[in-house]
């Protein structure tokens, strides 16, 4: 058997390419599967979350939906402050956990909780408040779901992004930013 020791210098190369980019592949993979790329956890400073709720004049009548809901703050501070009821959907798991603890910490579990899974995929029909602090383009992708799921009447605020083409009702500057809102129109409804 004969070597040929030039093709075992430029399989080198090649192997080295395999062995270092097939992780860096399955990562990129799982990744794509993470909500945390399109909803990255930023936590909406306390003062804007009071003030999305006084836009939005939560009440003990509403059941408050968030979107990417990190730690839970939004949804905590709305059963508090006012007794409404909520649900956070959150995808990581350790934010989930975080959030329900931070909810018994505040005493408000009974009146609150929090779903691991993708909000791409959560039944919203309940909701009569939803809150976003989302990416634009995710926003976008949002939004069709938005309009088929949720009853008129439901308001929508989101923090620092619009909906692209759709434009609120109201834009209301706030102490760190802008709180976009918006109120779902039976008009929408009537051509689905």
């Amino acid at each position: 058997m004969r070597c040929y020791p030039w093709l075992l210098i430029l399989a080198l190369p090649v192997s080295l390419v395999v062995v270092f980019l097939a992780p860096l592949k399955a990562a990129t993979e799982e990744r794509s599967l993470d909500e945390s790329l399109y909803a990255p956890f930023v936590p909406t400073p306390d003062a804007v979350v009071e003030e999305m709720l006084e836009i939005a004049k939560v009440s003990a009548r509403d059941i408050v939906y968030d979107l990417g809901s990190g730690d839970g703050r939004i949804i905590i501070a709305a059963a508090k402050r006012f007794g409404a009821r909520g649900v956070g959907i959150e995808i990581n798991p350790d934010l989930t956990r975080e959030a329900n603890e931070n909810a018994e910490l505040a005493g408000v579990a009974h009146l609150v909780r929090f779903v691991e899974g993708d909000f791409f995929l959560a039944d919203l029909r309940e909701a009569t408040v939803v809150t976003l602090y989302l990416l634009p383009e995710v926003n976008r992708q949002l939004l069709p779901k938005l309009l088929v799921e949720l009853r008129p009447g439901v308001r929508i605020l989101s923090y620092k992004y619009d909906f692209g083409d759709w434009p609120p009702e109201k834009t209301v500057r706030v102490s760190r930013g802008t709180v976009y809102y918006w109120v779902v129109p039976s008009k929408l409804k009537e051509k689905d």
